[in-house]
Order: C-alpha cells, then structure tokens, then sequence
C-alpha cells in the first residue's frame, strides 16, 4: 500500500496539481487585492460609496448602543443580511474568471501557432504518400 501511495504521490498529475493549487491560491491574492484596491475604489467612485462590505439589512433588533457596522452587528450577534460582501465576491469572481479566460485564449493562439509550426508526423507520410502516387 505504502508502494501505491508513493507511486500515486509522485506521479506528474499529482505534482502538476499540487503546483496549480499554489499557484491559484497567490494569483487568487492578486486578484483579490486588484479588486479591492483598484477596481472596487473606481466602482465605488462612479456609485458614490467605497466599502461595499458595509451594506447589509438588519434582519433582527440590534441592542441598544451597536454601532450600525456589519462588524458590529455580528460581534451583537444579530442576524444580518450581507448583501455588500456578495456583491464583492461576485466581481471578484468575474475578474478572475475574465483574466483566467483571457489566459488561455492566449495559450490556445500559442499553442495554435507552434502545432501549425511544425506539422505532425501524419500529415508528413501522408504527404509523402501523396507526391509518390503522383509519380
């Protein structure tokens, strides 16, 4: 079993995995500080508020005294509806898949352009079948 395990752990697959996940989590860092601290301060700019992470409904009776913030609220322990740290979420999603999107179109035309490069062995006996039956 301890021979399995090992011949799994150190397959590419694995490691290319274990790569990505890194990889993903410091890009998601990225991506969420670009949100944050450049996006959403444009956004906010245009709407006319800069911290979206405060908009919520109150959805019980806040105690006497609470501040009227969503770290307040919950620290009170009332029940409040966040709609703001969705609404941060969301465009943090729509950012990152945009730019994951764009990432790939980008390795597709690359990709694309180094198999037109050099053409597959295939093609080349095909092409070679093709010039000696012309003969």
């Amino acid at each position: 079993m301890l021979k399995e395990f090992k011949a799994f752990a150190v397959k590419g697959n694995v490691i290319d995995l274990a790569v990505g996940v890194i990889i993903g989590a410091a890009f998601g860092k990225i991506v969420d500080s670009a949100v944050n601290d450049l996006i959403m301060p444009i956004v906010a700019a245009f709407i006319g508020h800069l911290d979206f992470s405060n908009f919520f409904l109150v959805l019980g009776s806040a105690p006497q005294g609470t501040a009227m913030t969503l770290d307040a609220m919950k620290k009170a322990g009332v029940p409040v509806f966040a709609y703001g740290n969705f609404i941060t979420v969301a465009v943090n999603f729509v950012i990152l898949a945009f730019i994951i999107f764009l990432m790939i179109k980008q390795i597709n035309r690359i990709k694309g352009t180094a198999e037109e490069a050099a053409p597959k062995e295939e093609v080349l006996l095909l092409r070679d079948i093709r010039d000696s039956l012309k003969k």
